[in-house]
């Protein structure tokens, strides 16, 4: 399973400081979609500049002009693009039809998604790398949120995933015992005092 940092931070500079201190640690450097939509793309390149041999995913959650989105961030580094389930087929067909040209890839984000089994069975046939079973800031703070619901269902599904919400020192061998791909971690990482010794931990745990 790799360990993939989700980076919610707000700045390039805070980026880059961030997965100088991480990168030994884990195999995808996520750029989150806070930090695109404030920094732009060129966040993508200079990430990708400064750790040329890890995984750099851009969280671009497109929902619309799949092809068009996902091919500019290819283009700025991006080895891994987001696009959300809740978009149409054509939207992630377009989306696959980039990362083919590019030699990259798809990672379908299920976050809204009532029926995340279901859907992630049709994407990964449209060609998704793999999905995200995806539990957002707002949906973990309602009341019932459920991080085993989040994990049974990625179980259930029998596709290429990762689980992205309440991954912990605490969570992260059930998210492996559940066949996930890929934990995610951000406020596990980012928000701890330490955060090269909390990702090291978190790797340690991964068996």
């Amino acid at each position: 399973m790799k360990l993939q940092v989700a980076m919610d931070v707000l700045t390039t500079e805070a980026a880059l400081a961030l997965a100088a201190q991480v990168a030994p640690h884990v195999d995808i450097i996520e750029l989150g979609t806070p930090l695109i939509k404030a920094e732009g793309l060129s966040a993508v390149t200079a990430i990708k500049a400064a750790h040329p041999d890890k995984i750099v995913f851009a969280d671009l959650k497109t929902m619309d002009a799949g092809e068009l989105e996902a091919g500019i961030a290819f283009a700025a580094g991006a080895d891994l693009v987001t696009v959300l389930g809740t978009a149409g087929d054509s939207t992630i067909i377009g989306a696959v039809a980039a990362a083919t040209k590019h030699d990259k890839g798809i990672v379908v984000d299920l976050i809204g998604v009532a029926d995340k089994v279901t859907r992630a069975r049709e994407v990964i046939a449209l060609g998704a790398q793999f999905v995200e079973m995806h539990a957002g800031l707002d949906e973990q703070a309602e009341p019932g949120f459920s991080f085993e619901k989040l994990l049974s269902q990625g179980e259930t599904a029998k596709v290429p995933f990762s689980l992205a919400g309440g991954v912990s020192i605490a969570t992260i061998k059930s998210v492996q015992r559940a066949g996930a791909s890929v934990a995610v971690a951000g406020g596990a990482i980012y928000g701890a005092e330490d955060p090269a010794a909390a990702a090291a931990a978190l790797r340690a745990a991964i068996i």
